[in-house]
């Protein structure tokens, strides 16, 4: 009988999809699985922090930087840190983490990336609509949504902690001193990245200096989502989309070139 190549076709369109599927479940049940509670976990951590940073700056301020609900207003700088820094940490350490299987002809280095990158930011969404929609329904706000600026934001902070996930990855791989060094310079973008003030508030010469943070101008454009009133004017799309995706090429241009012999690691 002959070889009808057509009937090849549904299996190498679709190898892709189960082999990401199966990469996803492998990652939940890795990441949240382990031990009782661990999706729980991922909700209560920041949920935590945000009530934590509530209660310390309402007891110190009348009112919050912007708006009037200080959970609403800290919630919104809270969790893009954690989305940008939990999917740089977990892109960055993809090839560690799926060196086994990636040993396997079927399995590729994008179908782990795509795995992580997918289950970061669903797991993150949800996380955020549990908590903003708890804020706005337990706590008295003005606040009215915009859904698709907030999943613009997502999108945005999601695509710049893969960026930066990718250039770590090779480096962290390549060089493994490099965690360190990265550990301590990403300890000061909490304190300058927007979770604590608004770009307006601050003088001159900071705006001139932290403009250049684009995970400043993520956090700005999730609070456009939040504040309808509050324009933005510093923000830029392309400034943030173009670091991103320098960031993007170059890490997976240097992960592509080395990750046979990162396997070998």
């Amino acid at each position: 009988m002959p070889f009808d190549p057509s009937l090849s076709r549904p299996n190498r369109h679709f190898r892709m999809l189960r082999t990401v599927s199966a990469l996803i479940m492998r990652e939940m049940a890795t990441t949240y699985g382990r031990s009782p509670g661990g999706y729980v976990w991922a909700l209560l951590e920041p949920a935590g922090a945000v009530a934590m940073l509530t209660l310390m700056f309402s007891l110190a301020m009348r009112v919050p930087p912007m708006g009037d609900n200080f959970a609403l207003f800290y919630a919104t700088g809270y969790l893009p840190f954690v989305l940008f820094n939990d999917m740089g940490s977990k892109i960055a350490g993809v090839i560690s983490f799926s060196r086994p299987l990636l040993t396997y002809p079927a399995v590729t280095y994008i179908d782990a990336l795509l795995a992580r990158y997918l289950l970061t930011m669903l797991t993150h969404i949800v996380v955020g609509i549990v908590i903003f929609g708890g804020i706005i329904i337990l706590l008295p706000t003005d606040s009215a949504p915009d859904v698709l600026k907030i999943l613009k934001a997502y999108a945005i902070i999601g695509f710049l902690g893969l960026s930066v996930g990718l250039m770590n990855c090779y480096l962290m791989t390549a060089f493994p001193a490099w965690g360190r060094i990265w550990w301590v310079l990403t300890r000061p973008l909490f304190l300058i990245s927007g979770i604590f003030f608004t770009y307006d508030d601050l003088p001159a010469i900071a705006q001139d200096i932290l403009w250049y943070n684009p995970l400043l101008h993520g956090v700005g454009f999730m609070r456009t989502g939040f504040y309808l009133t509050y324009k933005g004017d510093y923000l830029s799309l392309l400034y943030v989309c173009s670091v991103s995706a320098m960031l993007a090429i170059l890490g997976l241009l240097l992960v592509r070139l080395n990750y046979r012999a990162f396997l070998q690691i």
